[in-house]
């Protein structure tokens, strides 16, 4: 099994000046020393307006950075909102090949569409065209990342004409994909699509069980992959915090894990939000539970081991832990990653190759039989030339044509006409 570290960026009220300075700083520190200790995967949101819950609206630029402080760690888009008011297909299919350039083929490449209302309609998004949306954009910036050039789509949520995307990303035929899942049917739906599956529920290893299984199932019986390859794999995320003593973790992790989720039951279920007034930190201290859900992440040692080998053996093959929730301190997040390289993690680490051997060789034939299943690409021939304007108005009598600047000519004057 491997593990990731997941952000959102949260960031409770009262804020200082500084705070969200200090935020993104911190988490780049993390990042970097998970590289050091050997962490798989790191993972980051892209959220919008969902103040306290989620400070990261540009997932791409933090990626970069941390693609210039780190070496191994896979940068894990998680998730790319994929409907096109959030982002064209054109700029995703640059943004994903750019970071995977400079990162030396290290990227993921998660997909979702979003289920809130700040986002959607902030956004001016249909909630019942969104699927509609996703689907579009995913299976066009695939093809963009592969095809010179791009043939061009009209579709329902977007068209473009032809055009050569580029640049092209290091991994061929494009980084792996994921789907944002909250429930069983979503995890379906990634597993017939070939998707990775990004599972943002907070399940127990019996249920992890049955979510493996449907899976796989899903995968070898009806995978029909909407990118141009596959990747068979399901990960789930947990809270984190390690000491010694668990009821110091518990202390230290418990209840800013809970205002996780209480922030995003705020923003998706539960709340009544009025931008840049309501406190959820402060409503959060007024009605959050006495008792607190156990975190498979959060505990000593011993205690997590022993969870997380629950959740192996259930085949999760990925957990993803959210170490930078509510209030946690950098300080303890960093002793907590520590800890787990330290006690936890080695033993996970030299069962990982042969339990991977072992799934793929089983996964092969379906494997082959959803490759079959890829579409061969659209032919692109004959393509007109794509006159620029002047040649363009030129062509139509609406002025000379335009001549070609010489050598030692200042272009932008040739463009201006200006001497």
């Amino acid at each position: 099994m491997q593990f990731g570290i997941f952000y959102e960026h949260q960031l409770p009220r009262p804020w200082a000046e500084d705070s969200e300075h200090r935020l993104l700083k911190e988490a780049l520190d993390q990042v970097e020393l998970a590289d050091r200790l050997g962490i798989d995967y790191a993972w980051e949101v892209e959220h919008h307006f969902l103040e306290e819950y989620s400070h990261s609206s540009a997932p791409e630029v933090f990626l970069a950075a941390c693609s210039q402080r780190t070496r191994q760690i896979r940068l894990g888009h998680g998730i790319v909102l994929m409907p096109t008011s959030f982002n064209h297909p054109a700029r995703v299919a640059e943004r994903i090949a750019t970071l995977d350039l400079i990162s030396d083929g290290r990227v993921e490449w998660g997909t979702g569409s979003s289920s809130s209302r700040s986002e959607l309609e902030g956004f001016n998004i249909d909630p019942e065209q969104k699927h509609l949306m996703w689907d579009e954009s995913v299976r066009e910036a695939a093809k963009m990342m592969v095809m010179e050039p791009y043939a061009g789509f009209q579709g329902q949520s977007f068209s473009m004409p032809p055009r050569n995307v580029v640049p092209k990303p290091l991994q061929k035929p494009h980084p792996p994909l994921w789907l944002a899942c909250s429930n069983r049917e979503t995890i379906k739906i990634a597993a017939r699509f070939g998707m990775g599956a990004l599972t943002f529920a907070f399940i127990d290893p019996d249920s992890a069980s049955h979510w493996v299984e449907e899976y796989y199932e899903t995968f070898e019986r009806e995978c029909n992959p909407i990118g141009r390859t596959v990747n068979p794999n399901l990960a789930i995320v947990a809270g984190f915090m390690l000491h010694e003593d668990s009821a110091e973790a518990e202390r230290r992790g418990a209840r800013n894990f809970q205002f996780f989720g209480y922030a995003l039951s705020h923003f998706y279920i539960t709340g009544s939000h009025i931008p840049g007034e309501f406190d959820i930190w402060q409503d959060f201290q007024r009605n959050m539970p006495e008792k607190y859900e156990p975190s498979a992440g959060i505990g000593n040692p011993a205690q997590v081991t022993r969870n997380l080998e629950a959740l192996e053996k259930a085949g999760v093959d990925q957990v993803v832990f959210v170490q930078q929730a509510g209030n946690n301190r950098h300080d303890h997040i960093c002793e907590s990653l520590e800890l787990f390289a330290e006690q936890v993690m080695p033993a996970f680490k030299d069962r990982h190759g042969g339990r991977q051997k072992r799934k793929l060789e089983k996964l092969e034939p379906a494997i082959e039989r959803a490759m079959q299943r890829v579409p061969d690409l659209p032919p692109v021939a004959g393509l007109p030339p794509l006159d620029a304007y002047p040649v363009l108005a030129a062509k139509a009598g609406q002025a000379e044509q335009p001549e070609r600047p010489t050598e030692g000519d200042n272009i932008v004057t040739a463009i201006s006409g200006r001497g």
